[in-house]
């Protein structure tokens, strides 16, 4: 069986480099244990751990084990150390530090060894790592895993891409409106590259798009939390933050009455006459025959949307006449005119 790990530093968000090898661990492995290498307190940020383990649960990266919080191992790892004759120095390499804790070598080969890890996946950057850490295992008397390493994700411009950075974490690309099955897609199409590879946070954000044009209705509307009906008028939404703007625009009135230019008028009266002909509610189709109707009779479109939802943009506007019954729709238009 081939048993991973997914071992990070509490230090808040995952960065999207950490989400690759989450999710190429998970890919791989036929059980995953995850832990928190919390042995260096200076790293450690509060509610760290916390941060991590919600953006591996919004990602649907689940461990089978864990966590296991390598602080609370300490002694398991000095005593493996002092039992393999270890001083707190190997091979030029500190061990054990003044304060008596064990280091990040120390504490994460023993704990690969105890846990029965066979795999191990990490970026490039730890490749340096590997063999210091076959030396140990050697050492201590225990098998090493097979190290998998991949490519780092790095900025636009070719560098280490910060926290910082747009989209760099996990939270941000969240926080966002970025489903997260666009993230995941972007995740699994990368693989494990070989080479370093730049961060394509636009193809993202069209898996983002593409995404929310193919969920199903019930989950979209529960995702943005609202009624059923006003579906269709988010499915042009670029993430779901602005598909809740979609959303709000359709169901709170304009706070301010639409300034109306010469003609304005006229067009909100003719749209009044075509809806009120077009008793009850209205199927998307025949709302866009209202809107194209408005439009060839030379109506302006920019002042009916003005009119109904006090926005200059949003979403498409026949979704929009859709979404809102008749009474509402002639509140909105009394109201501007």
């Amino acid at each position: 069986m081939r048993r991973v790990r997914f071992a990070t530093s509490p230090t808040g968000s995952l960065h999207v480099g950490n989400a690759l090898s989450a999710y190429g661990s998970r890919e791989l492995g036929e059980r995953m244990l995850l832990r928190i290498d919390d042995v260096d307190a200076t790293r450690n940020v509060p509610g760290g751990e916390e941060a991590i383990l919600e953006d591996l649960s919004w990602l649907g990266i689940d461990g089978d084990d864990g966590p296991v919080l390598q602080s609370e191992r300490r002694e398991r790892h000095l005593e493996a150390a002092a039992a393999a004759g270890l001083g707190d120095r190997f091979e030029g390499i500190t061990l054990v530090r003044e304060d008596g804790s064990p280091t990040f070598h120390l504490a994460g080969v023993v704990d690969d060894a105890d846990f029965e890890i066979t795999h191990v996946v990490r970026g490039n950057d730890h490749r340096p790592n590997e063999e210091l850490h076959r030396r140990l295992h050697a050492a201590l008397g225990t098998e090493p895993p097979e190290y998998v390493h991949h490519g780092l994700i790095l900025g636009r411009d070719g560098r280490k891409m910060s926290k910082r950075a747009e989209g760099a974490t996990i939270a941000s690309l969240r926080d966002a409106g970025i489903p997260a099955e666009a993230v995941r897609r972007y995740l699994d199409q990368l693989g494990l590259p070989v080479h370093d590879v730049r961060y394509d946070l636009p193809r993202v954000r069209r898996y983002a798009i593409e995404t929310i044009r193919a969920l199903p209705d019930a989950e979209l509307a529960a995702r943005v939390g609202v009624p059923l009906h006003i579906v269709p008028a988010l499915r042009g939404a670029r993430d779901l933050a602005e598909a809740r703007a979609h959303a709000l625009a359709i169901l709170e009135p304009p706070r301010e009455r639409a300034v109306l230019a010469n003609g304005d008028a006229l067009t909100l009266a003719r749209f009044r006459e075509l809806r009120t002909r077009a008793n009850g509610g209205l199927e998307y189709d025949v709302a866009k025959s209202l809107v194209r109707e408005l439009k060839a009779v030379g109506g302006n479109l920019h002042a009916l949307r003005l009119a109904l939802t006090g926005r200059d943009r949003g979403p498409e506007l026949a979704a929009v006449v859709a979404a809102l019954d008749r009474d509402e729709t002639m509140r909105r238009l009394d109201a501007a005119l």
